[in-house]
């Protein structure tokens, strides 16, 4: 591993990002890297996302923070996801000083920025503070300007047609 961790974007309107994530990791596992995969606003409980299982059969250390969004869950507290956000966040600057991970995801972090339940300051803080050595990886819909003027990789992965825009429903495996 470098001694130089750098920092990955995977953004945009199109399916894939997470998936992107996900196989990033896959390949670290497999060349005996340490990973954690840290989630925001998302709700294994209820939708499943076997992915979170296999990668912690890899052993990959495996977080779900502010879990679900009040877009999709219109009872949810904004408030209340705004402090678990923060809450995680937090939990994550303690658990890379505590833990030597080779890389770090955080699973749709942007959608906290651009849904205001996390200010863009503290995750650029938390990028320019990282440990040196840590490769980061930051997903979800709306990156900032200057969140990816921070980034070494950035993806733009844009919807151009998806079988939902047709009737089609998601399906397990595939979709989610």
């Amino acid at each position: 591993m470098s001694e130089t961790g750098l920092v990955h974007i995977y953004t945009g309107t199109g399916k894939g990002k997470t998936t992107a994530a996900i196989g990033l990791c896959t390949r670290a596992l497999g060349h005996g890297l340490k990973v954690c995969y840290v989630s925001f606003h998302k709700q294994p409980e209820k939708y499943g996302y076997n992915e979170m299982d296999s990668l912690k059969k890899l052993g990959a250390k495996v977080i779900n923070h502010a879990k679900g969004h009040p877009h999709l869950d219109k009872t949810m507290d904004s408030q209340k996801i705004k402090e678990e956000t923060y809450y995680g966040l937090n939990d994550i600057k303690k658990l890379i000083q505590k833990e030597d991970f080779d890389l770090l995801i955080l699973d749709e972090i942007l959608i906290s920025v651009r849904d205001n339940f996390l200010d863009e300051q503290e995750l650029i803080k938390f990028v320019n503070n990282k440990p040196e050595k840590l490769e980061l990886v930051l997903t979800g819909r709306g990156a900032t300007n200057r969140i990816i003027e921070l980034a070494d990789y950035v993806s733009d992965i844009q919807h151009i047609k998806h079988p939902y825009d047709k009737g089609i429903s998601s399906r397990s495996g595939i979709e989610f």
